[in-house]
């Protein structure tokens, strides 16, 4: 929407950007796409989180690119992604644009895994239809809006946040504090490697890329995500991580139980971004998830 808040630059933010070679660029929809694709085999699509990038699979896509065909893309407004029409990125939207380039793309996807609010819009896709997965997984997904006042007082901030772009610019500047990114992923109760935590401060630093993590909470709307976890068709495997401190892992044992081929898988030791913390522990779990579908 703000055409002068500066995003990611390819050419020079990205790069060092893990798997670059595996990288394209496809215009689907209102964006012109950030997405890498690896291996062979079964399609895997991963939906990456608010404020993250492609980056944040960098170390489970080779594990799984030996039997898979591995897909990540850079969600609106994320990293690499270029908006061409900007429309309010509310969760619908964002469901139905990644719909749009899975189809352009031409993958459709065997196992979806999406982390935080990546799991929502694999939700999502499913409910409306975008996509017909045999099997998914959510990562410690944020699939329920805040109780009480703070479920109404955040969408409000978060607009308030995101329309006025000084916001944008003063998160970026502070960005540049390298300790403040590592106290930030702290904070979400995971110790991730330098190398993403550089990774993240490179996107922070990008008003831009800040904008796009702002709309995505100002117009994120979850009230009706249980009835679209009850409306799955497919099984789920909701996976917490037992630190996370963004996201309650008991949220998994609530979303298991809405559908009858739901369950939860707790992690010990891990954060919120568990994925990145235990990569191997995560692509296994996905191969097992792919194995119990009959995935091969």
């Amino acid at each position: 929407m703000f055409s002068f808040l500066r995003a990611p630059d390819w050419e020079t933010d990205g790069a060092a950007w893990p798997h670059r070679a595996a990288s394209s660029f496809v215009n689907a929809g209102n964006y012109r796409w950030h997405v890498q694709r690896i291996g062979k085999g079964p399609k895997v699509v991963l939906i990456h989180g608010t404020g993250a990038s492609t980056h944040s699979w960098a170390d489970i896509m080779p594990l799984l690119a030996s039997a898979y065909d591995v897909v990540a893309v850079d969600l609106p407004g994320h990293g690499f992604t270029e908006t061409k029409t900007w429309s309010p990125p509310s969760l619908r939207h964002v469901a139905a644009q990644v719909g749009a380039l899975l189809k352009v793309i031409d993958v459709a996807p065997a196992i979806l895994v999406g982390h935080s609010a990546g799991a929502a819009i694999m939700i999502r896709m499913v409910m409306d239809g975008k996509i017909t997965p045999a099997s998914a997984v959510s990562i410690n997904g944020a699939l329920t809006p805040f109780d009480g006042a703070a479920g109404i007082l955040f969408p409000v901030m978060a607009k308030v946040l995101y329309y006025n772009p000084l916001v944008a610019y003063a998160i970026a500047q502070n960005a540049r504090d390298i300790g403040r990114i590592r106290r930030l992923i702290e904070q979400t109760g995971s110790r991730v490697h330098e190398d993403n935590i550089q990774r993240y401060a490179t996107l922070m630093r990008r008003p831009g890329h800040i904008a796009g993590a702002l709309g995505m909470m100002a117009h994120w709307d979850l009230t009706t995500m249980d009835d679209a976890i009850a409306a799955l068709n497919c099984p789920c495997a909701f996976v917490a991580g037992e630190r996370d401190k963004a996201v309650p892992p008991e949220e998994a044992k609530k979303a298991a139980a809405l559908i009858r081929d739901g369950r939860q898988i707790v992690l010990p030791e891990l954060g919120h971004l568990a994925h990145e913390e235990a990569p191997a522990r995560i692509a296994n779990l996905i191969a097992e998830v792919a194995s119990d579908a009959n995935i091969v």
